[in-house]
């Protein structure tokens, strides 16, 4: 079995992640088991651009604040602000300190100033995308700024007597933003104002706003660039995704926390196939919002299991999503010491190469009905492959050891 093992094992590059596609995809999903190691991000960032070299990838979403990402994408693509200040407003979750993201974005935005000086049209210049909802573990952004932008956005452009209400409405109705941001929130449906009587009528209007959007659409590409129509879309995404999200924060029922991580993979999924709409791009997130099969995690002791971002892009794309999980080693700052020999992670890990790319579903075949152990993670921060799902991944990306960032 070693030898079979070690005859789906390639380098890790784009030529040899491409040669296990039936096609090049839309969406190459990279996903990565563990967050904050700039080990991994610096082998995404190498994927990207060879991905960008050799197989004309334009744009890369990652597992952050989608409205903060349009910060991080007006700096690539026309130098607006300071590298240090993205870095500070353009990357959620804390990950705008990472050192990976940004030499990422400092490279991006090289690559485009070179682009332009070459005179290439703006059509070939990267672009950057966050694909996350505005949240956080312990709190769901206000959606005052999706809301008041696509409202904006209309208001500039259509008959005022077509707007369902006003912006002063609006401001009104959204009241303060820490009635939305309040952390108790989570844990506490009754400190919600998701299911308010002004939560309502917002959940209307946004639908309206949307709607109005979609009805005006050939009159706005006339008298718009398509960019501001993009992210009129985007505002209006993520504003009725806000809503439905604080909705179930207000939820007492038994699938209130199912629901809340189904709302959230939703948005993703929803971003991600706007992503696709512009060309092909390379996604990296968590291996669990982007794997083709049911997800699952247990929160406060509860066993949660929803249907992820890359489950229902893939749905939608077939072939022309694609999903590459990563898997490690040892992570032994965080305690994740050998991985047991008769796991997948351990047969890999008795291979001669510190990092390699291997084919899942040969991988899948060469175990046959000896299925390999599942890995057991000692820290609640790594979460293992699931030999159980093995072949719904397009491959596997193996980094044996991650040194301490």
């Amino acid at each position: 079995m070693a030898t079979d093992i070690k005859d789906t094992a390639h380098t890790v590059e784009a030529a040899a992640v491409m040669n296990l596609l039936p096609a090049r995809p839309r969406l190459l999903a990279l996903g990565e088991p563990t967050h904050g190691e700039d080990a991994l991000l610096d082998l995404r960032n190498e994927l990207f651009r060879q991905l960008v070299e050799q197989e004309g990838y334009r744009t890369i979403a990652i597992e952050s604040d989608c409205m903060m990402g349009l910060v991080v994408d007006d700096y690539v693509t026309s130098g607006t602000g300071t590298l240090d200040e993205v870095m500070k407003q353009g990357i959620s979750h804390g990950w705008g300190t990472s050192a990976a993201n940004r030499e990422l974005v400092r490279w991006m935005r090289a690559h485009n100033v070179r682009a332009d000086n070459d005179g290439r049209p703006a059509s070939g210049w990267l672009r950057f995308a966050g694909f996350d909802g505005p949240l956080e573990i312990t709190h769901a952004a206000s959606p005052r700024q999706a809301l008041t932008a696509l409202h904006g956005y209309l208001a500039a452009r259509v008959d005022a007597d077509l707007l369902p209400c006003t912006a002063d409405t609006l401001d009104r109705l959204l009241g303060t933003d820490d009635r939305w941001t309040n952390p108790a929130a989570m844990m506490d449906p009754s400190q919600s104002t998701g299911q308010s009587a002004e939560a309502g009528q917002l959940r209307l209007l946004a639908d309206d706003l949307v709607a109005l959007l979609d009805q005006q659409t050939p009159h706005l590409l006339v008298t718009t660039s398509r960019h501001d129509w993009d992210r009129a879309r985007l505002y209006g995404r993520t504003a009725t995704g806000l809503l439905r999200y604080h909705h179930c924060m207000a939820d007492t029922s038994p699938a209130r926390m199912t629901r809340l991580v189904g709302v959230r993979d939703q948005m993703m999924a929803h971003n991600l196939l706007a992503v696709a709409e512009r060309g092909p791009a390379l996604v990296h997130a968590q291996n669990a919002h982007l794997q083709r099969a049911k997800s699952s995690m247990r929160m406060g002791g509860m066993p949660l299991e929803w249907w992820s971002a890359g489950a229902l892009v893939s749905a939608q794309l077939g072939e022309e999503y694609a999903f590459v999980a990563t898997a490690l080693g040892t992570i032994r700052h965080q305690g994740v010491d050998t991985p047991p020999p008769d796991t997948v992670e351990g047969l890999l890990y008795a291979l001669p190469e510190d990092r390699c790319v291997v084919d899942a579903p040969r991988l899948a075949t060469v175990f046959g009905d000896t299925r390999p152990a599942p890995r057991v993670s000692p820290w609640f921060g790594y979460a293992p492959l699931d030999p159980a799902h093995l072949a719904d991944s397009d491959g596997i990306v193996f980094v044996k050891d991650v040194p301490q960032s």
